[in-house]
This record gives C-alpha cells, sequence and structure tokens, in this order.
C-alpha cells in the first residue's frame, strides 16, 4: 500500500477515518502474519509504511477531535484541563494580577494615614 498523505486524511469524514484506519490496521496484521511465514522481503518494507499510514490517520482524527471541542468550548468559563494552555507550572500557579494587586483594609488605613511624601527639588 502507497503511503498516505494527511491533507487528504484531512478531507475526509470522521466515519471516513476510521474505515481508513481499519483498513490499515487489517494490512498491518496481514504483514506481520507474513512476516512471521517468511515472506518476501518487499513485503517487510511495508511494515514501515502501514506503520505510519496508522500513525497519520490516527494523528488527524485526534486534531480534528480537538479543533471541533475547541470549537465547543470556545466563550465558555470553564475549559477542560487538556484544552487550556501549557505555560510553565510555575506560571500557572502565580497569582493573578487582582491577586497581586489586593489588599487588607489595615493597609489600605495606613496609607490613608500616612500618605507618600513629596518633595520639592531645588533646580
Amino acid at each position: 500500500m502507497p503511503k498516505v498523505f494527511a491533507f487528504k486524511l484531512r478531507e475526509m469524514s470522521r466515519e471516513q477515518l476510521q474505515t481508513e484506519l481499519a483498513k490499515y490496521k487489517k494490512e498491518l496484521a496481514d504483514l506481520r502474519v507474513a512476516q512471521v511465514t517468511g515472506g518476501a522481503a518487499g513485503k517487510m518494507s511495508q511494515i514501515r509504511v502501514a506503520r505510519k499510514n496508522i500513525a497519520r490517520c490516527l494523528t488527524v482524527f485526534n486534531q480534528t477531535q480537538r479543533e471541533e471541542l475547541r470549537k465547543h468550548y470556545a466563550g465558555k468559563k470553564h475549559i477542560p484541563i487538556d484544552l487550556r494552555p501549557r505555560y510553565t507550572r510555575a506560571m500557572r500557579r502565580a497569582l493573578t494580577k487582582e491577586e497581586k494587586d489586593a489588599k487588607t483594609l489595615r493597609q489600605l488605613k495606613k496609607e490613608a494615614a500616612f500618605p507618600k511624601r513629596v518633595y520639592a527639588l531645588r533646580a
């Protein structure tokens, strides 16, 4: 079986992708049987092509599924963890701007009672 291209797979619907995937898996199983029974060298090189075709098919399937989920959750309050931006662990745990700027009542009273001094400097 020849190499399949991702752009052709992207044009297919979900059902078509699943049938293609089943076809590639069946072909891989047949090639593995031929390998055990001592098949021709030409068939042995087709195992790699079949595996890569399966990988391409699964990649396109997962990408389209994630794309549909992103559209579904766009503008919603809560987004699933696997669709959120990754960042770094420290950035994910950092305080938000509101949390950083929050002040206690005592701090607010102190700032009101003792404002920052302004000095006039001679030029």
